[in-house]
């Protein structure tokens, strides 16, 4: 997350392969800006030599050059680490030389976050987001050959597809989601099970829970949006047969708080009408966000369980027009955080400890707080912008991840401990030698990824425990 004044890095990357593609065929006067001239004075046979199947992956580019780096010798990464005068393996004990050469290279090339070009860093932190995603997560399952072969999907693997519709939010504007599902083997099941509640098993795997899961993107409250969180809610998709729905809720400064609360609680209220059209129960809605998103998550856990009128009202009539709304709406199955910001307060020994040098840092978070809490109608130590002023004493059974070497580690903690208080079934895990926002290098860090697919498997046995434990 870095201020951009002109291109991504993916964009960027691609231009330097575009040089070398060009001086490797003697071609002169190589100015990128001028490659569209250039390719059209190329003989035919020049064309052919410089056919490149890498070119249609363009958009990629970054996730095979960041996976590619992990297959480079453990010697090799350490002396580009030292190069780049990253952290050694003293510093960060549990994170491999892949990782720190990842968290090397961000430092070189991170620059202070400001709030003034906020759409251009927009674009730019989306489409590096994007650029490290895998290709075949882009791709239809009804689109592809192998989509319409019955069983060509890894075990305990969906084929997904997705379409993003049009909602309103908190203000009745436009606001789009993702809605994510499974193959169609796995809805023709669901069906079959229509008139039960609980799991049903074919050779020892579920077919169905009725579960629907809404998830909430983090960035800051500044940044991110449906397609940031692509890979990870395709992801979430594909192993647990649940249908997902992302919603990309308004951001700050434009949007400053309590917005995003605001429509993602509408996103909620859309989802409990209509989540029999993706084959789900509104007793089964589970909710989940990263960092931002995470936040989210607990507060809509909180105002759908114990809504306060007082904080409510300090937004007016828009204010009291939601508290009514929350009053009709069931409360959710279960609540999965990654890394979330759970606090207004910063007292805590990670935000010491990894303040600097990583993906979040001290600016970074001073930066998202002035541009979501500056302008708020709210003031900042207000029930609606720090879910642990609430009361947390009926929250739904909690899920929590938190990284390593992230400066709202401890944060997350104290969140959890807080429900565990309360008699709130909490489980809480952590990532080792990981940063914040691991869940973007799923698909190029082999042990980022796995531990992701862990997560989610957790988290699909936390839900389906909850579901066949009597109440």
């Amino acid at each position: 997350m870095t201020k951009s004044t002109v291109l991504s890095i993916n964009e960027l990357l691609n231009k330097a392969l575009m040089k070398m593609k060009l001086a490797s065929m003697d071609i002169r006067d190589q100015d990128v800006e001028e490659n569209d001239a250039q390719q059209e004075s190329l003989t035919l046979k020049q064309k052919m030599r410089s056919y490149n199947p890498m070119t249609n992956c363009q958009p990629h580019t970054l996730h095979y050059a960041m996976k590619g780096v992990g297959y480079l010798p453990t010697p090799i990464l350490e002396k580009l680490i030292d190069y780049l005068k990253g952290a050694t393996s003293k510093q960060y004990l549990h994170a491999n030389a892949h990782m720190r050469l990842i968290l090397a290279v961000n430092s070189k090339l991170k620059k202070p976050l400001e709030l003034t070009p906020m759409h251009e860093l927009r674009e730019r932190f989306t489409a590096d987001a994007v650029a490290m995603q895998a290709p075949q997560v882009w791709q239809q399952a009804n689109d592809t050959i192998i989509g319409s072969i019955k069983g060509s999907t890894k075990r305990n693997k969906h084929l997904v597809h997705w379409e993003d519709k049009v909602i309103a939010n908190a203000d009745d504007g436009d606001m789009t989601i993702r809605c994510y599902q499974s193959d169609a083997d796995s809805h023709e099941e669901s069906e079959k099970n229509d008139i039960h509640n609980s799991d049903e098993s074919i050779s020892g795997e579920t077919v169905s829970d009725k579960t629907v899961l809404l998830y909430f993107h983090g960035g800051g409250f500044c940044l991110g949006d449906i397609n940031t969180h692509h890979e990870f809610c395709h992801a979430i998709c594909a192993q647990t047969g649940w249908p997902i729905v992302s919603v990309d809720y308004r951001l700050a400064p434009e949007y400053p708080s309590p917005t995003a609360l605001r429509d993602c609680i509408s996103a909620y209220h859309w989802l409990v009408e209509h989540c029999h059209t993706l084959g789900a129960l509104p007793s089964r809605i589970v909710l989940a966000g990263d960092s931002a998103g995470g936040g989210l998550s607990t507060l809509i856990a909180q105002q759908l369980t114990t809504s306060s009128k007082a904080a409510w009202s300090d937004l007016g009539i828009a204010g009291q027009r939601m508290f009514d709304l929350l009053a009709t709406l069931p409360k959710p199955l279960a609540q999965m955080l990654l890394y979330p910001v759970t606090d207004i307060e910063t007292d805590y020994p990670s935000w010491e400890l990894y303040g600097k040098g990583l993906l979040l840092d001290h600016a970074d978070v001073a930066v998202f707080d002035a541009a979501c809490l500056d302008h708020s109608p709210l003031p900042r130590q207000h029930i609606l912008n720090c879910p642990m002023l609430g009361d947390n004493s009926k929250v739904c059974p909690t899920y929590i991840v938190a990284a390593e070497l992230d400066v709202l580690r401890d944060e997350a903690f104290a969140y959890a401990e807080q429900l565990k208080a309360y008699g709130i079934p909490v489980e809480t895990r952590t990532i080792l030698g990981a940063p914040h926002g691991f869940i973007h290098f799923m698909s190029i860090h082999q042990v980022i990824g796995q531990e992701t697919s862990n997560i989610i498997d957790d988290f699909s046995h936390f839900v389906r425990n909850i579901i066949n434990t009597p109440a």
